[in-house]
């Protein structure tokens, strides 16, 4: 059999047709005609208060982390277990990072440990909806309101998931705290290659997040006739998408719906499959979904007993055809953390998830026939290994 790829990127037919629509627009740099397609679909279909494409999440991050104005000597409170990115945005203007250890009985950040972080210069939270699986944001919002505090949500991996409140309300993640990003790198749900969104829900940062975006210019309201000449009037970068990027994303949110139906089967196939298996509690955990969260199905991860079986695992998948990976590596541990940082951590559950959490193939044209074998393959290793 040939190798079953960890990912692999999806297309609904429509993403060159559309990628040849814009080129032929004549407009192919940013905010053109599939950029506004885009943002309509965030902000009217998804509720989103202002959504802004950028070139990617990392972008959408340090755009807001210049909007809150973080300034050297700041802290920022996040989960160590994350990509890189979710710190380097704060690190970039000067912040200190103060790391959370991640829950118990699943990677995302414990909210019950923040308040004890906070400072007097603690300038924002940054929780991480590891997985598409919502960080309790109720007691995230009530500490940021107590102290107050920003909330940024990394929302990088929850398209389509949310956050249910106390009274069972759903609330789209991406909504709630003061700003969010998202990305479609080609190995989330939605995706355009690479590309990110930056979310704005706070009505006082929307005219600032555009300038920003456009260099530090007022280019934005010049071209919707609310000046008469644009200039610079503050910092900023090249954020926007060209284009055509944007077309690529557009043909991928039309068909949401679809993309995340197969998803979704797949990992309702995983767990099912998994919770039949006998002695497969002796070898590995299945994924947790709180009552406060829903499920997204952007990963399905098996959690080891201890490293050295991670290990033998993703080589026994390997030998048959198989690839899995790991991954994050906590940032507390880090190279450039331990060179730059004072702070000594003992986040036991971060180290946990970067030595034992193992992620399976999860993709819309992963075959049935192809996740029966894997499915058997798990079932054999723990026959083994038992």
């Amino acid at each position: 059999m040939e190798m079953i790829p960890f990912n692999k990127p999806y297309y609904t037919g429509k993403e060159t047709s559309y990628i040849e629509e814009a080129v032929h627009s004549g407009k192919i740099s940013g905010d053109g005609i599939f950029t506004k397609k885009c943002h309509d679909f965030f902000e009217l279909e998804m509720g989103f208060n202002k959504a802004l494409l950028t070139t990617s999440c990392t972008d959408a991050l340090e755009m807001a982390a210049i909007l809150i104005e973080v300034k050297s000597g700041d802290e920022i409170i996040m989960p160590s277990y994350t990509f890189v990115s979710t710190s380097n945005a704060f690190v970039l203007r000067g912040a200190k990072i103060v790391f959370i250890d991640s829950s118990d009985n699943h990677p995302g950040m414990n909210a019950q440990l923040i308040e004890d972080a906070i400072t007097p210069r603690t300038k924002a939270i940054v929780p991480v909806h590891y997985a598409g699986i919502a960080c309790d944001m109720e007691k995230i919002m009530d500490l940021a309101a107590k102290y107050d505090l920003y909330v940024i949500e990394d929302a990088a991996q929850a398209i389509d998931s949310f956050f249910v409140n106390k009274l069972g309300q759903k609330i789209r993640l991406g909504t709630i705290g003061h700003l969010a990003a998202m990305s479609f790198h080609e190995t989330k749900n939605i995706i355009s290659g690479e590309g990110g969104l930056l979310i704005v829900n706070d009505s006082k940062l929307q005219s600032r997040a555009e300038i920003i975006r456009e260099k530090g210019t007022n280019r934005s309201a010049f071209f919707r006739g609310e000046v008469d000449k644009y200039g610079w009037v503050d910092i900023g970068s090249s954020f926007l998408p060209s284009d055509i990027i944007a077309a690529f994303l557009y043909a991928q949110l039309e068909s949401l719906n679809e993309i995340q139906s197969s998803r979704m089967l797949i990992w309702n196939n995983y767990h099912t499959a998994f919770t039949n298996i006998e002695n497969m509690d002796k070898l590995f955990s299945l994924p947790y979904i709180p009552s406060y969260a829903t499920n997204n199905a952007h990963m399905f991860y098996l959690l080891c007993k201890s490293s050295e079986i991670r290990v033998s695992f993703i080589e026994y998948l390997k030998r048959n055809s198989v690839h899995c990976v790991f991954h994050y590596l906590s940032l507390h541990k880090s190279p450039f953390y331990q060179k730059n940082s004072s702070n000594e951590y003992t986040l036991p559950f971060s180290d946990l998830y970067t030595d034992c959490l193992v992620r399976l193939p999860i993709y819309p044209e992963l075959t049935p026939l192809k996740q029966k074998w894997i499915i058997e393959c798990v079932k054999r290793f723990v026959n083994e290994f038992c």
